[in-house]
């Protein structure tokens, strides 16, 4: 049964692509931060992290991949690892181009692997079914050529609060994010390797980069805050079992 937006959007349509091309001329372009995609730091038990996926991974929003999703994480989890990290994230990626790019990569071991991918997928407009079907196969890539023992998925964020998107635009985009989070959602629970972390900010205005749609570096440090704790859970288990 179609949702109301889905209904909606035939009527809506004409109205959806002005606003769209509208969004897209005005649209403030920033370029993918300066600074290194890869790198080991700290000390402690082994511990190697890749980052992949779009332009949020990629840090878009701050000017330094240190103030970045990278960079902020691999700050706060070097003080309790010997950190091997690598970054692989595009702007404008969706998961099919994720897939693409990790299949180039060559076979080797991540102990964690944090994926950001969905916002693309909705303006590019990939189904549910689609979506998912991606989903599948990009966790079947990770686990065989990569092996993790945790896999951390970034939910989709809700689009409908991106200040650069007006209505209705927002709230149709907002509902396809939502259902495109819920497949990442089912996708781990069925997995135990994999864990669901919803994309919720509070709303405030000093955690969104000035094009109105990517995150400032508050929002990544509160990002790559709760990434770190559930890494540091799952590997400090590990070593006191």
């Amino acid at each position: 049964m179609l949702a109301l937006d889905q209904i909606l959007r035939l009527p809506l349509l004409p109205l959806l692509m002005l606003q769209g091309l509208s969004v897209r001329r005005q649209a403030l372009i920033l370029p993918e931060p300066e600074g290194p995609r890869r790198g080991q730091q700290g000390a402690g038990s082994r511990l190697r992290l890749l980052i992949a996926g779009d332009s949020s991974a990629a840090g878009v929003g701050v000017a330094q991949q240190s103030q970045a999703l990278s960079g902020q994480l691999v700050a706060h989890l070097a003080p309790c690892f010997d950190l091997h990290w690598q970054l692989e994230a595009t702007t404008g990626h969706k998961t099919s181009d994720t897939i693409a790019q990790l299949q180039a990569l060559p076979q080797q071991r991540f102990d964690v692997v944090v994926l950001a991918l969905g916002v693309n997928d909705v303006t590019a407009g990939t189904s549910r079914r689609q979506f998912a079907r991606q989903q599948d196969q990009l966790m079947r890539i990770l686990k065989d050529r990569f092996a993790p023992g945790l896999i951390l998925i970034s939910g989709v964020p809700q689009m409908q609060l991106f200040p650069a998107l007006p209505q209705p635009l927002a709230w149709v985009l907002g509902r396809q994010s939502a259902r495109l989070d819920s497949v990442l959602r089912a996708q781990a629970e069925e997995h135990s390797a994999m864990v669901h972390l919803p994309f919720e900010l509070p709303h405030d205005a000093a955690l969104v980069a000035q094009d109105g749609y990517h995150p400032s570096a508050r929002a990544y440090c509160i990002w790559a805050g709760v990434l770190s704790e559930r890494i540091t859970q799952a590997y400090s288990s590990k070593e006191s079992a």
